[in-house]
């Protein structure tokens, strides 16, 4: 990149940080909507067509459009605009600095560092004598810190078509240190809980003990998750299983009559949320059955998410690959642990790959920065992408 072309990418980023868009699910959030002005202004001013999708009151998904050659081909390029909570941070959140080639600032890895590089592209593109082979959508969107509603309200039904989304290939910027990712573990969250009879401590042979019961339950999930991680994804390893909360009881002379868990299951390729629901609730029973006594409820899920699994061959992970040879970067595609809103967009047959600057050890983090030079190179790669993507040449 040029020297201006640089200047210009991390400036953008450095404005985007200032912007408080943490979740207004989360401590200090707020809704994203002045983001999403900032967004739909900065491509206004380059006239560059954009459309609005009002998903909550003030929460609206902004969206892009390069027209290419073949307008009924597209790719579509998503970053999300909500932050987590600033909670627990130990620089100023909202004033971004660049120091020992690094940009801090809360959102700067994720993923405000890929959303700069994804915007200026596109408006490099805008810029280009010759089009593209196919449109180019770029889409900021809500909502991927707490429970994805805005890119399923875009997959649902996207602006101006009113229609469900088609596209030949998606890209997705959550930090990859640039490395392709085409495959990432779903997830399934839910409850668990255990009832039981109240009763004085001292007499406690007059009450069911819930705690007692809970203990069950968990030592059958932990031999459950053993046997679980002897089947393992090439890319993604194995499933897990995580007991994250226990609450039970209510003071310590009391024979508790509840007791509840909370789960998280990290779900491969070939897995659903509610094949898994399934699993487990067969394993409830299982234990009931050995015990009239012990009376365990399964609760719905409280978020699910499907896996993501995009063919190694598919005609946008080969252009992506070859894009990532010519600069000279590792084209080895990858799989992550961690959820995106990539599964939705692959969930629809949209083949899909995860990629962006920074590493996933630094987003949410104390301390979050972004590597400025990564920024750059996303940019590139992403206008190299744009530009040289053809999904007729598979056809």
């Amino acid at each position: 990149m040029s020297s201006s072309s640089t200047a210009s990418v991390l400036s953008l980023l450095a404005d985007l940080v200032r912007i408080n868009s943490v979740n207004p699910n989360y401590e200090g959030g707020v809704p994203e909507v002045e983001l999403a002005n900032f967004v739909q202004r900065y491509f206004q001013q380059r006239q560059i067509e954009t459309w609005r999708q009002e998903v909550y009151p003030q929460r609206p998904n902004i969206i892009a459009r390069v027209p290419g050659r073949d307008a009924s081909r597209r790719i579509v390029f998503e970053a999300h605009l909500d932050t987590v909570s600033t909670a627990g941070m130990s620089i100023p959140p909202w004033e971004p600095e660049i120091r020992d080639g690094r940009m801090y600032g809360r959102g700067a890895c994720d993923t405000k560092g890929g959303m700069a590089a994804m915007m200026h592209a596109l408006a490099n593109l805008s810029e280009e004598a010759v089009p593209p082979p196919c449109d180019v959508l770029f889409a900021a969107t809500i909502d991927e810190e707490y429970s994805y509603r805005g890119v399923v309200a875009l997959c649902e039904s996207l602006p101006p078509e009113a229609q469900p989304l088609r596209a030949d290939a998606a890209i997705v910027a959550e930090p990859t240190d640039l490395r392709a990712v085409i495959a990432s573990k779903g997830l399934v969250r839910w409850k668990i809980e255990t009832i039981g009879r109240a009763a004085h401590s001292a007499k406690p042979h007059l009450g069911v003990n819930a705690i007692e019961a809970m203990a069950r339950v968990v030592a059958a999930l932990e031999a459950d998750t053993r046997e679980m991680a002897t089947r393992t994804h090439p890319l993604l390893g194995a499933a897990t299983c995580n007991v994250g909360v226990i609450r039970g009881g209510v003071q310590i002379n009391f024979v508790p009559d509840r007791c509840e868990i909370e789960i998280d299951r990290r779900l491969l390729p070939g897995e659903t949320p509610q094949s898994a629901l399934v699993h487990y609730q067969t394993l409830v029973d299982e234990l009931t059955g050995q015990d009239p006594e012990l009376k365990v409820v399964m609760h719905e899920p409280m978020l699910t998410d499907v896996p993501l699994e995009t063919d190694a061959d598919c005609q946008a992970v080969r252009t992506m690959r070859q894009v990532l040879e010519t600069i000279g970067l590792d084209d080895t595609p990858l799989g992550v642990p961690f959820c995106s809103d990539a599964s939705k967009f692959g969930a629809r047959g949209i083949p899909s790959i995860i990629l962006g600057p920074g590493s996933i050890d630094q987003a949410h983090a104390a301390v979050e920065y972004v590597d400025v030079y990564q920024v750059e190179q996303a940019a590139e790669v992403y206008r190299r992408f744009m530009l040289t993507f053809d999904p007729t040449a598979e056809e």
